[in-house]
């Protein structure tokens, strides 16, 4: 527009000059300077106006050029911030489900806790652990196990896994801790055996085993105070059970000094051990702990011996735990009688059980 305009002017300046030129030289009527005037804007008009036109069509081509650019980019800059606005409302809306979703967590977390807290101050101190049984008898009466199975025995400073026995299978209620385990038809626990004066243990995995064929020897049998003592023998699938009522601080107690120390059980009690195949001879029926009347008779670490003369000097039957001498120089434990035994000559070998309580 203000090249227009400046155009303008310089056409209507350049006009006057003219005009003014004219009427100086010429002195001509004013009808005259009037035609004049009119043939010179013609002219003028053609040399500048058509310029000044064509330059205003320029700059307005311009113009409209640059505006159309900037609202090509005006619209892609607002394509862009909308879409930057519309990513923007997405990650906020998510953000907020994520942090919904994380408190709702973390509350449920805390109540957690505070329930854990809670019910943690309402309980009673946790008592430190108990200390190992040193004997199955304990482990029922203070530990109160009734099932029985393998517990830890302390035996002085050691702990052993042993099988105990517990309630009545024969001998009584309450918890057998076993000492021995004794195959008849081997010679580990022959009378003569030093296994009956050490305090040594033999195969303390027999100790966890219950009621079966591996000979065993447990810290039970130097360790142990009782005042009950079970003896089982089991001929075949049958087991059966005697107890002693003794007071003492050990079997070895009992045993290893080879002392003979009396029991009063009678002979038909340590024949209902065998069963209705048992069989003794009449006399003697001297019984105990280290029976023995001479190197070569019968003899027992616990048990009976039967005489079928009087007195006991040359007996031929027993039924014990640990024996040896005649009839059979090899039998363990089981029922031997020969010469005038009340049910015949007998070999039977057992395989025998002596637990404490």
């Amino acid at each position: 527009m203000r090249s227009l305009l400046a155009a303008t002017f310089s056409v209507n300046f350049i006009i006057e000059i003219l005009v003014t030129s004219a009427i100086n030289n010429t002195n001509s009527s004013s009808v005259n300077m009037s035609n004049y005037r009119v043939k010179v804007c013609n002219v003028i008009e053609v040399s500048y106006v058509n310029k000044a036109i064509k330059d205003l069509e320029t700059k307005l081509e311009n113009l409209i050029t640059q505006n159309l650019k900037t609202n090509f980019k005006l619209e892609n800059l607002s394509t862009q911030v909308n879409k930057t606005i519309k990513n923007l409302e997405t990650k906020l809306e998510n953000l907020e489900q994520r942090t919904i979703h994380q408190n709702l967590e973390m509350n449920l977390k805390l109540e957690k806790l505070i329930a854990l807290i809670n019910k943690t101050s309402s309980q009673k101190p946790i008592p430190p652990a108990a200390v190992p049984a040193s004997s199955c008898k304990e482990q029922y009466e203070k530990q109160r196990a009734s099932k029985s199975q393998v517990y830890e025995l302390m035996f002085g400073s050691q702990k052993i896994p042993v099988y105990c026995h517990m309630g009545n299978f024969g001998c009584g209620d309450g918890g057998w801790t076993p000492a021995m385990k004794i195959d008849g038809t081997k010679t580990t626990f022959h009378y003569d055996s030093h296994q009956w004066r050490n305090r040594s243990a033999f195969n303390l995995a027999g100790g966890k085993t219950g009621f079966d064929t591996q000979e065993t020897k447990l810290p039970t049998y130097w360790n142990t105070p009782f005042s009950k003592i079970c003896l089982g023998m089991k001929i075949g699938h049958d087991i059966k059970f005697v107890v002693i009522n003794r007071n003492a601080n050990s079997l070895y107690s009992l045993i290893a000094d080879g002392q003979y120390r009396a029991t009063s059980l009678g002979r038909n009690t340590w024949k209902s051990l065998i069963g209705s195949q048992a069989s003794l001879q009449p006399n003697c029926n001297k019984e105990g702990f280290n029976v023995v009347t001479s190197n070569v008779s019968s003899k027992a670490r616990i048990g009976i011996l039967g005489n079928d003369q009087n007195g006991c000097s040359t007996c031929e039957s027993r039924i014990g735990f640990g024996t040896g001498g005649y009839p059979d120089f090899f039998s363990t434990c089981g029922n031997e009688a020969t010469t005038g035994a009340d049910n015949g000559n007998k070999h039977i070998k057992a395989i025998g059980y002596i637990l404490v309580q």
